[in-house]
């Protein structure tokens, strides 16, 4: 196809077509406009999932691992975080990082959205939680979310279907944490427990970090990308975008990227949209370099990239003297949110999340219990493996990361990926504060533990492969001196640009923050809609 008809101009291109580009595609797609994503990964077959082998365990410590400098697919590039103690987790194909996400769907608060106004750090968001709450519903109702209605943490909402199954594990830790005293919620959780739009109800496998066979995991590939596509947008896969491209006026005239083959194009397009993640954004636009903008596309406040926030990780697992049900979705049965809020006798501002997970498969367990050299060859190799695996319960602290300029994103000065594009670099430190609160939730793990009856309790944190939260690095609000983007996710520098992902973040929240990123991109797709008009004014 010739390169000139290939590359039409169109009146919406998306680049990146995961959680956010995939929600925009679909909100934006009943206003007939042409409606174009470009993903530099590549559908994945569900059947080629590791969870339909037996060696699922080992697949996702390689072409499954949630670190592009593991897996090192021709989708991936490197990113040179050796400058920071969290390393970055992504995966690039339609769908994103939700083909090997746990599905853990909790809400920010709305607390989240005013953390200066009400503890004097960081800054409020120029939106507040309940001009996203519709948006909320919208998301859940859309790819189909578990849960149960009245957690006393939140807001009022009723999410679309039943809750995962507590089990074993989650009926421990429930009476653990009555015991305490703290709260608990079964988990909102974006894994269908009942069939709903043309897929099966989960089947707890348990194998959803590698990808979910059924469809049950409510990955964007299988969530919003059929629909958006039977509604007339275009997906183009295997295709690198090396910058965005403007004209004599400022506007952005569309991308240059790399097919498949290498071979450069050009798209133009009336309007670009941005959904590369907190990572894969700021790298776009730094590179997305011109006269007019010598500093990268976007970037007149010199904030591209800054602030990241990545949620320092920590874990404490508990071993019991009897199962506690292996089986079941990988991620979060139930949470506490007993520390959420700031209480200023802890030592720190703002709070954290703790949520439960299952231990780990058979050979993980086997090979955790080699290393640690609890596991004999011989004769009690298995009367030894029987008393570790099923009967590990995992205690997840999600700590709240605030925004600090020094943490950063940046164009590594020598590395690139195999299209010569320079690569990500990460500065990040964890803060005191920080430290402070990741201590505190990995002690109150262990006495949440205990009162469940744990035999022994390991922590540790921060986690290194734990980047899986990237979120700040092009912040929204609404001076263009102190962010990137308005409150509705345009430039404040080109008119016809828009950051939809993570990124625009201006503060991380303490929870997983997947189904805040999607109801932000449904916000901006929605006010985009509403100025169609007169939007570029």
């Amino acid at each position: 196809m010739a390169d000139a008809q290939y590359n039409k101009r169109v009146d919406v291109l998306i680049i990146g077509a995961g959680a956010s580009g995939a929600a925009v595609a679909w909100s934006l797609a009943e206003t007939g406009m042409h409606i174009l994503c470009i993903e530099q990964g590549d559908w994945v077959n569900p059947l080629n999932y590791p969870s339909t082998q037996r060696d699922w365990e080992m697949a996702g410590q390689r072409n499954y691992a949630i670190s592009p400098n593991v897996r090192k697919l021709k989708a991936d590039y490197p990113i040179n975080d050796e400058e920071s103690p969290i390393a970055i987790a992504n995966f690039n194909a339609v769908g994103g990082s939700t083909i090997l996400y746990s599905a853990h769907f909790p809400r920010f608060h709305p607390s989240d959205f005013r953390v200066r106004s009400l503890d004097g750090v960081a800054d409020d968001w120029p939106i507040s939680y309940f001009d996203l709450e519709p948006f909320f519903a919208l998301n859940d109702q859309n790819i189909g979310v578990a849960g149960h209605p009245g957690d006393p943490a939140l807001p009022p909402h009723t999410p679309t279907m039943s809750p995962v199954p507590l089990g074993t594990m989650g009926e421990t830790m429930a009476r653990a944490f009555n015991q305490l005293g703290w709260h608990w919620w079964p988990s909102d959780t974006a894994i269908i427990t009942r069939d709903h739009e043309g897929r099966e109800a989960c089947a707890n496998i348990g194998s959803c970090n590698v990808g979910c066979p059924k469809g049950a995991k409510s990955s964007a590939d299988v969530s919003y990308w059929p629909v958006a596509l039977r509604a007339g947008v275009k997906l183009r896969t295997n295709c690198r975008v090396r910058e965005i491209t403007v004209g004599p006026d400022g506007m952005a005239t569309g991308a240059t990227y790399y097919d498949d083959l290498g071979v450069e194009h050009h798209q133009a397009a009336e309007m670009v949209i941005v959904a590369c993640n907190g990572v894969g954004t700021p790298r776009l636009l730094l590179n997305s370099k011109s006269p007019r903008f010598p500093d990268g596309i976007a970037n007149s406040s010199g904030l591209v990239g800054k602030n990241l926030m990545l949620h320092p990780w920590g874990n404490v697992q508990g071993l019991f003297d009897h199962p506690v049900d292996r089986f079941g979705p990988e991620g979060s049965c139930m949470l506490s949110q007993q520390f959420y809020e700031t209480d200023a006798s802890r030592g720190f501002v703002r709070g954290y999340n703790m949520q439960i997970t299952r231990g780990r498969g058979p050979v993980l367990t086997a090979r955790a219990a080699l290393w640690r050299g609890e596991l004999p060859w011989g004769a009690n190799h298995h009367t030894v493996f029987e008393k570790l695996y099923n009967r590990t319960i995992n205690l997840g602290i999600c700590v709240e990361d605030l925004p600090e300029e020094c943490n950063q994103v940046t164009l590594d000065p020598k590395l690139t990926d195999s299209n010569g594009i320079p690569s990500p670099k990460i500065s990040y430190r964890l803060s005191e504060n920080s430290r402070r609160m990741l201590n505190h939730g990995l002690a109150r793990g262990v006495e949440a533990m205990e009162a469940a009856g744990a035999i022994r309790t390991d922590t540790v944190g921060p986690i290194r492969m734990a980047g899986w939260h990237l979120l700040g690095t092009a912040r929204m609000g609404a001076d263009p001196r102190t962010s990137v983007v308005n409150e509705w996710g345009r430039s404040h520098d080109v008119k016809n640009l828009f950051v939809v992902d993570g990124s625009v973040f201006v503060t991380s929240g303490g929870v997983n923050p997947t189904t805040t990123i999607q109801a932000v991109a449904l916000y901006i797709a929605d006010q985009i809609k509403k100025r169609l008009a007169n939007l570029f004014d």
